[in-house]
């Protein structure tokens, strides 16, 4: 009788935990990096560069997909931003050019923007869920009275049967931003408008 009622007691604590975990929010720090090759186009000349978050707020979906969840993931511009300008410079050093955050009269400069990133739950299937993931990001060069914007979305769909723990959300958030850096830093018009 007390072993039933120890097992029934451990069932509830753990169907309790369980509850609470999936409720949590998530508060992620994203370090996404790039990882292509980058058109060779410079010769050494300084580029003004500098990443702004762009988003309407930090929190970027809930990990249940309802909209009145408690158990929202946020990404915070503070610690995001940062990351961001540090992959952005090391795009531009790749290119042969010489980053400065500096803004000066006609040198060129570069502006990485991070318009959106999304988390949404997709289609359910019995066992199995679904999170869809959305990062855009926008690239704007400017030199010489020239402008060059790029907009680069990556998206990714990912199914799972266990609801992803925070390092892989965070891993997953790292890879879909790291997608649409690679696709910025790989458009050879960029490069070309910043080497006029």
């Amino acid at each position: 009788m007390n072993r039933r009622h120890l097992l029934r007691a451990g069932a509830t604590l753990l169907a309790g935990a369980l509850l609470a975990g999936c409720a949590s929010p998530h508060y992620l720090q994203l370090d996404p990096q790039r990882s292509t090759p980058v058109p060779q186009a410079g010769g050494g000349q300084a580029i003004t560069v500098m990443a702004v978050d762009d988003r309407h707020g930090e929190v970027i979906g809930t990990r249940t997909g309802s909209a009145m969840s408690t158990a929202v993931i946020s990404v915070s511009a503070h610690e995001l931003v940062p990351r961001l300008q540090r992959e952005a410079e090391r795009a531009v050093r790749d290119m042969g050019f010489s980053p400065t955050t500096e803004p000066a009269d006609g040198r060129p400069s570069l502006t990485l923007t991070l318009l959106h990133l999304g988390y949404e739950r997709g289609d359910s299937r019995p066992v199995i869920d679904e999170a869809r993931l959305e990062a855009v990001l926008e690239a704007k060069a400017v030199n010489r009275g020239n402008t060059y914007t790029g907009t680069y979305t990556s998206r990714r769909t990912q199914s799972y049967a266990v609801r992803p723990d925070r390092e892989t959300n965070a891993r997953m958030l790292n890879d879909l931003i790291g997608d649409a850096l690679d696709r910025a830093f790989s458009d050879p018009e960029l490069a070309q408008l910043l080497a006029r």
